[in-house]
């Protein structure tokens, strides 16, 4: 399996310590920084970790929830965790995000002891050129975040060609996507990858509208073993969305590995204002 670079940004990110209070001090890193604040995908890492890194936390990741309740600021914030009960197979844990001026973010993570069973996949992987035949998008003079990943799309990639109202654009995506520099899959950069994905609205708009993601959740299709074993290759991305409507969207997206199994699914409601 191959190492984690050291000092690779996800991880530097990542990085939390443990105050005398109990709780867990961070820093936004500008490496992955969007418009106003911190790439949503680091923020649900970031919950995350807290959780997989608990002395008491058992078996993987099966669900993540996040809420984002108000934009992060630039500096340092602070995690609290709470183990909030734990049976035989499934452990739940609560997590909050806050700064000086309160709570910025909200989660739920579920983990579990997944065994051998029964499995069965109908869904299947999405039919897209090879890796190497895509160029990849091109990142200079955009948001920090998206230097920090290769995507390489064969459908649905940003233009900004301003649609009319009754002419929007499709609203699927499908491209390759990797962490960059390359880094070995865990459920820490899956939990930031399922992120990635251009909002809808401004694919089918063409332009940029003010918009966030309002609440997010990660669904875990897989163990730890199942992600080393993926190693550092690129994954499979397809994301779309059903509707827009007084407001808000709805975002769904999937990650496949290289070998046609669904590592990860996710949803998201997403606010606008147009």
């Amino acid at each position: 399996m191959n190492a984690i670079p050291p000092n690779h940004p996800l991880d530097i990110a990542m990085r939390l310590t443990p105050t005398d209070d109990g709780r867990l001090k961070g820093t936004t890193s500008d490496e992955y920084w969007n418009m106003m604040g911190p790439f949503g995908g680091t923020t649900a890492s970031l919950m995350l970790k807290a959780a997989l890194d608990a002395p008491a936390r058992i078996g993987d990741p099966v669900a993540l929830t996040v809420n984002f309740c108000a934009p992060i600021a630039k500096g340092d914030f602070f995690i609290d965790l709470k183990e909030t009960r734990t049976n035989r197979s499934t452990q739940h844990w609560s997590m909050e995000l806050s700064q000086e001026n309160g709570i910025a973010a909200t989660a739920t993570a579920v983990f579990a002891k997944r065994r051998e069973t029964w499995a069965y996949q109908p869904a299947a992987m999405p039919a897209i050129p090879p890796h190497e035949t895509l160029a990849p998008m091109n990142t200079e003079g955009r948001n920090a975040w998206l230097s920090r990943y290769d995507l390489r799309f064969a459908e649905g990639a940003m233009n900004f060609e301003a649609r009319a109202d009754d002419d929007p654009a499709p609203s699927r995506s499908l491209l390759w996507v990797a962490d960059k520099p390359a880094r070995p899959l865990d459920f820490v950069s899956l939990a930031s990858l399922a992120d990635t994905f251009i909002v809808r609205i401004f694919l089918v708009r063409g332009r940029m509208v003010p918009a966030g993601t309002v609440s997010l959740t990660t669904y875990f299709h897989t163990d730890a073993a199942g992600l080393a074993a993926q190693g550092d290759a690129p994954l499979v991305g397809m994301a779309d969305t059903k509707t827009f409507r007084q407001g808000y969207f709805d975002q769904s997206a999937e990650l496949w590995g290289g070998d046609g199994r669904l590592l990860a699914t996710s949803v998201q409601t997403v606010y606008f204002k147009e």
